[in-house]
């Protein structure tokens, strides 16, 4: 069996597109190697994708997946990383609460929040658009969602981002250490005073047979949602008007027709999304894939990236258009562990970029900016800054 080294893909993560598009000519899934990884398989196709997003054959349960030394921190109790019954036992509970009306609430101070950013950054005329407001935005709606204002998020952000986009072992194994710390603080915090938000109602929801999160699923919980809930927004927002920027032709018909914000942002989700790939999985048993048979006991990846540029689900996929109508993404994955928090991402974005638009006429990328500082690893895509003018 040959495996495809991606270890010498040095522009890999500033642009993994081609990669993808040559593995997709051999098939839909292959060995791969990587800078962490000497043999891990991926899956390219966007319909092997989806339908393994599904496949409950491939576990998410690093615990019984025997194949890397896993920390007990109770960070790793989320429902992410669990399978049924025990995610649906996990989801069901946070669904009582997380709730599509709970969401929509929100829609007036998310707007108020985008308005307050915007009145700081625009007289400046130029600023770094992640520190300036695409982090701050999610950061602070998830914040005031779970209950956390007061929270040092610089501190949390840098802590966020060594656990999913590590640049060495050693630095995500204290991250995750000084995460899981501090939420052991935060849950008993809230257990103590609770108040009128998410963190609270999960420490006390019950099922209707009187089920509740334990103390380390409530952990997990607020590492899934606080983690989850900020780093993919900042990247769709981010990632979104770099795709603009990038397409002038784009960018001035959205300005003629703002009313294609959802569309557009859709199309930012598929064409440029802010996961490159799915958390891993672990087959179960011998999974045929295509023509290949995925060995038991095996690391799988699902290139999500991959997939929303596959021509045999969208034709042209190279191509940005925001009139595309890209339903049926894996920007948010599919199957059981579909984004929880989708709505609310795409209510961020889609009030985001048009209020960035309307109060920046004239945004460009800033000539004096510099390189682009890519995230690292093969689950976030993204850039740590994006120096724009107006």
């Amino acid at each position: 069996m040959s495996v495809v080294d991606l270890r010498g893909a040095r522009d890999f993560g500033a642009n993994p597109y081609p990669y993808y598009a040559k593995l997709r000519a051999g098939g839909p899934v292959h060995a791969v190697r990587t800078e962490e990884f000497e043999r891990i398989w991926m899956i390219v196709g966007y319909e092997e994708a989806r339908a393994a997003l599904a496949d409950q054959r491939f576990s998410k349960d690093w615990r019984t997946a025997d194949l890397w030394t896993v920390s007990s921190n109770p960070i790793n109790a989320n429902m992410l990383e669990m399978d049924a019954p025990h995610h649906t036992r996990l989801r069901r509970l946070v669904a009582r609460e997380f709730t599509a009306r709970r969401i929509e609430a929100m829609r007036p101070r998310v707007e108020e929040i985008t308005a307050r950013l915007l009145d700081a950054m625009v007289p400046a005329g130029s600023a770094d658009l992640i520190d300036a407001f695409a982090f701050p935005l999610p950061m602070t709606v998830i914040c005031e969602l779970l209950g956390v204002p007061g929270m040092d998020r610089d501190a949390f952000r840098r802590l966020s981002n060594a656990i999913l986009a590590p640049v060495s072992p050693e630095k995500e194994g204290e991250a995750v250490h000084a995460m899981g710390a501090y939420l052991v603080e935060l849950t008993e915090d809230k257990r103590r005073a609770p108040g009128d938000d998410l963190m609270s109602a999960l420490i006390q929801a019950r099922d209707d047979d009187g089920d509740r999160l334990s103390p380390d699923e409530l952990i997990g919980m607020a590492f899934l949602l606080l983690v989850a809930g900020h780093e993919t927004t900042v990247n769709l927002i981010s990632n979104g008007v770099r795709a603009l920027l990038d397409h002038p032709e784009q960018l001035a018909l959205l300005r003629t027709r703002p009313e294609l914000i959802d569309g557009a942002v859709e199309e930012m989700l598929r064409y440029d999304g802010p996961v490159g790939t799915a958390t891993f999985r672990f087959t179960r048993e011998p999974v045929p894939v295509g023509p290949v048979l995925i060995p038991k006991g095996e690391a799988v990846l699902v290139a999500l990236g991959s997939g929303d540029r596959d021509p045999g689900r969208y034709p042209d996929p190279d191509t940005f258009d925001i009139r595309r109508g890209a339903q049926g993404h894996l920007a948010f994955g599919h199957g059981i562990h579909f984004c929880l928090g989708a709505p609310l991402a795409r209510m961020e974005g889609r009030i985001a970029i048009a209020a960035l638009l309307e109060r920046c006429p004239g945004l460009a990328r800033d000539p004096e900016g510099g390189e682009p500082d890519w995230l690292p690893g093969l689950l976030l895509r993204g850039v740590r800054r994006l120096p724009v003018r107006w």
